[in-house]
């Protein structure tokens, strides 16, 4: 979220997540059914919000979660943690991060304090290649991926609590599943449909809705280096929004900039749709399967299908 332009269904019980430093963990409602732990909960970091509510879910009673980062006002690339966000590193049974680059300043945490401790990185657990996107969340395969991963080391750390994580593991994949028909939906009518970006944090979305990227190469090389794009490259996505090549502009929210305000002002000019996205979970959103679905419909409205 660099400063120059270009910044980086159903609800399940969440019980026992932990504040950490000035942060404070977003949680899901309540289900009136839900199952009680039979174990003593696990005490998990994890390094920030858009996985940290997963967790929640899966961990249920069985885990008492610290979400590290749950702003969405800095920059989770260049976080530097408290002694606090120390202290929940050095105590926990269990890390999850995102990795992929992404949250490096947490990797380092747990090998500078506790070294020995389970970490599951969505990096890592979906084979995801060097220097590739790291907005990991944005990619409906890797959410599934690292789920797994996730519940499967909770079944490893708490094997009497097997059963509790299965079915926990199990209502959250119904709580998503308003989430995979949105994508469905959207990608069953979304021949020939484009966008542009300025950023690349919903590209694993946008492609598994089925939209071509016409962001100019240019444009996405310097924001994947946190540099300033090219004039030439503002210039043609400038072009491609006017010319209405572009069927939708992905704006993200968190941006602060000169760059993507522009870009915002030539796609209300051009009448061409702009639908914004956040990086991280924003205030309000009572679940990570809620913030989602709620941007693929403004997606799909924007696309002019629902």
């Amino acid at each position: 979220m660099k400063k120059f332009g270009l910044s980086v269904g159903a609800s399940l019980l969440v019980v026992g997540a932990a504040a950490c430093s000035q942060q404070t963990s977003t949680t899901s409602t309540a289900a009136s059914d839900a199952p009680s732990c039979p174990v003593t909960a696990i005490p998990i970091t994890v390094s920030v919000n858009q996985w940290g509510n997963i967790v929640e879910q899966l961990a249920g009673q069985c885990g008492t979660v610290s979400t590290v980062v749950t702003s969405s006002s800095g920059d989770p690339h260049e976080y530097e943690p408290s002694t606090g966000d120390i202290a929940t590193f050095t105590k926990a049974k269990m890390v999850v991060v995102n990795g992929a680059g992404y949250d490096d300043w947490a990797t380092k945490a747990v090998q500078a304090n506790n070294s020995g401790v389970d970490v599951v990185s969505a990096a890592k657990v979906n084979n995801v290649p060097e220097g590739a996107n790291p907005h990991l969340w944005y990619s409906p395969d890797y959410v599934v991926g690292t789920t797994n991963a996730v519940t499967e080391q909770l079944k490893r750390l708490a094997p009497d609590a097997g059963g509790y994580f299965d079915q926990r593991q199990a209502a959250f994949q119904e709580a998503m599943r308003p989430y995979f028909a949105e994508i469905a939906e959207i990608k069953a009518g979304a021949s020939g449909k484009t966008y542009g970006a300025t950023e690349s944090v919903f590209d694993y979305l946008a492609a598994a809705c089925g939209l071509s990227d016409l962001t100019p190469q240019g444009y996405r090389n310097a924001t994947a280096n946190e540099s300033d794009p090219a004039p030439g490259d503002i210039a043609a996505f400038n072009k491609d929004l006017t010319s209405k090549r572009m069927s939708v502009l992905i704006y993200n929210s968190q941006t602060e900039g000169a760059i993507p305000n522009q870009l915002v002002a030539t796609a209300n000019s051009a009448s061409v749709p702009v639908v914004n996205v956040t990086e991280t979970m924003p205030e309000g959103a009572k679940s990570f399967e809620q913030w989602q679905i709620a941007q693929l419909e403004q997606l799909s409205a924007a696309l002019g299908l629902g």
